[in-house]
């Protein structure tokens, strides 16, 4: 059956194996929609959360790859790999029996105190505009890049040496990967990522999430498991324009606060909000802004 081009989002529980724009690219074919991206790549290896944007959906992904991740993966202690997980080449490998449970469980709970990272060597990434594993495949010297971090959350929940299950919540672009690697230095044996979970990129969760092959094979039903432009930021305030003021709002306009506001809002520099007019179209992003002495509502992002 054809589809039409739909607008909003999508949560999809990404299977092991396929990239993050391959199952985009599965869906545009077989679903027809050929404005399509997503909020946040998942390594091919990676399963879970893939927030799919559809149509004018696609011009929220600023706003939604920023929020926190939560992860839940496994590791091996005792191999060192280019890549930091197993899909890459074996650099070294070393014994790992002298350690306790205990020493790996606080090594992990220690990934709260890291506020830096060193960028995986093979990664998307950037130097110069080449990403890195563009130059790793071409045999040239791969710059060292670190990048600041912030880690909220980390657990061990299991440890059966050599395997060791965790879970971390950590702000967008943290490479858990590396988390892995400097683990396997600080325990002096080296570790590589075997298995990676997003459970959440907040404010969704995989239990909001479809499966792909699922979705794929059920065209008919997609539209029901699409979430509409307005509930795709759940939480931003949502108002709702008189005529007039969403006129102004197509025009450019930058509405004083107290011409709209919600409950909950209090117009403080840096509040965000979504506009829609009175027949529930989407208007426009906003944020709160000093302007001339007033507060206004800036617009970020139209929709008209």
């Amino acid at each position: 059956m054809a589809l039409s081009q739909l607008n909003g989002l999508v949560v999809v529980n990404k299977p092991k194996g396929p990239t993050s724009a391959g199952c985009l690219k599965r869906m545009k074919h077989v679903l027809g929609q050929k404005k399509i991206g997503h909020a946040g790549t998942l390594d091919p290896m990676a399963t879970g959360v893939l927030l799919t944007l559809l149509g004018q959906g696609t011009k929220l992904a600023p706003y939604l790859t920023g929020g926190d991740k939560i992860y839940s993966g496994k590791l091996r202690l005792g191999i060192t790999t280019d890549t930091y997980d197993m899909e890459g080449a074996v650099i070294s490998e070393a014994d790992f029996e002298h350690l306790r449970p205990r020493d790996v469980r606080d090594e992990v709970g220690a990934w709260k105190d890291l506020r830096k990272q060193e960028v995986p060597p093979i990664s998307a990434a950037k130097h110069q505009g080449v990403p890195l594993y563009a130059l790793a495949r071409a045999g040239e010297a791969v710059p060292v890049k670190i990048k600041p971090i912030r880690i909220s959350h980390a657990e061990c929940l299991s440890v059966d040496l050599p395997w060791v299950r965790f879970r971390v919540r950590c702000a967008a672009g943290t490479y858990i990967r590396s988390l892995v690697h400097s683990l396997g230095t600080r325990l002096g044996c080296g570790a590589v990522l075997t298995e990676l979970t997003r459970e959440q990129c907040l404010p969704f969760g995989l239990e909001q999430a479809h499966d792909l092959d699922r979705l794929l094979s059920e065209p008919e039903r997609f539209k029901d498991r699409v979430i509409s432009l307005r509930e795709a930021l759940p939480h931003w305030s949502r108002l709702t324009l008189s005529e007039g003021l969403a006129e102004q709002v197509r025009n450019g306009a930058w509405l004083d606060a107290d011409q709209a506001m919600a409950p909950g809002l209090t117009g403080a520099p840096g509040e965000r909000a979504f506009f829609f007019s009175s027949e529930n179209a989407p208007l426009a992003l906003v944020e709160s802004r000093q302007k001339h002495g007033r507060t206004r509502w800036a617009i970020l992002r139209g929709f008209w």
